[in-house]
């Protein structure tokens, strides 16, 4: 991409909804379209391991394929390692170099894009933002804990600390990307524009299941209204033209936890054909 200006690219997480982000991600690979800069939470960092790595279609199978197998989510997973979410299933064994669906981990290290991971500090409430240096091959505890939703899994520790999801406290990171340097952002979102989160139900169970980290249940707590926080972030930065912004066209009735195999397969799609239809006004933006 012939610039001087720093091209960011921001994807959201969002458990199984991250079958958008995904469509999106494949067709900026079928065009070539790079960016300088990655950033993603949860879901979306996952999603953006692939793509940084030139691996087309990757993402698409653990939406659709690795599913069906019983550690991907579900009773099986809780009672073998306590997370509903089996990340370290999703995360190392499908992925690690001896798995069955292995990440190219030296072409994700040697892209020459920044790769920045959210995670949200457990004992502090607070993201905190890492790169690809705190990876190594076979060893994906980095995502895992970007993906670690309260209750549903148990903290990620990195360097001693426990980690859960990076979207309880910064769910779209676009003005970090602008703080490292990027004047121009494209960003993936997995819900809809006129999505609205709604306070955390079940608070006694998140409650209990993080009992020891204080920190982590004032953040949901606030969750709906840090949420709202970033979308209007995001919709600002996209009046002034500072911001590109994907988001699914209409409505895919897929939840966070959804393990339906055609619905996936159809957010997919819709990724796909919202860039199609938008591609033209997507080079004007980086001066294509």
């Amino acid at each position: 991409m012939e610039h001087t200006e720093q091209y960011g690219l921001v994807v959201e997480g969002g458990g199984m909804k991250c079958a958008y982000n995904a469509g999106i991600l494949d067709a900026f690979l079928d065009h070539h379209i790079t960016f300088d800069y990655c950033i993603g939470v949860s879901g979306g960092a996952g999603d953006l391991a692939s793509y940084l790595a030139g691996q087309r279609g990757r993402n698409l199978r653990f939406f659709t394929q690795h599913i069906h197998e019983p550690e991907y989510f579900g009773l099986k997973s809780w009672r073998k390692t306590g997370d509903l979410f089996g990340l370290k299933y999703i995360y190392g064994t499908l992925t690690n170099s001896t798995g069955k669906d292995p990440l190219d981990f030296q072409a994700l290290m040697n892209h020459p894009a920044r790769y920045q991971v959210v995670v949200t500090n457990a004992l502090t409430g607070q993201p905190e933002y890492y790169g690809k240096e705190s990876l190594r091959q076979d060893d994906y505890r980095l995502v895992m804990a970007s993906c670690a939703i309260p209750a549903a899994c148990r903290p990620v520790e990195l360097n001693g600390v426990p980690y859960y999801d990076g979207g309880i406290a910064d769910a779209i990171p676009v003005d970090r990307a602008l703080e490292d340097g990027c004047g121009r952002l494209v960003v993936i979102l997995s819900k809809p524009r006129d999505y609205v989160r709604k306070p955390q139900g079940m608070r006694f169970l998140y409650a209990r299941a993080c009992r020891n980290y204080p920190a982590i249940i004032s953040a949901i707590d606030r969750r709906h209204i840090t949420y709202a926080e970033n979308q209007r972030r995001v919709f600002e930065l996209e009046r002034e033209g500072t911001a590109f912004v994907f988001a699914p066209s209409r409505e895919v009735r897929v939840g966070t936890y959804s393990m339906k195999e055609a619905a996936e397969r159809e957010l997919y799609e819709l990724g796909i054909q919202d860039f199609q239809s938008r591609l033209e006004e997507l080079k004007r933006f980086l001066n294509l």
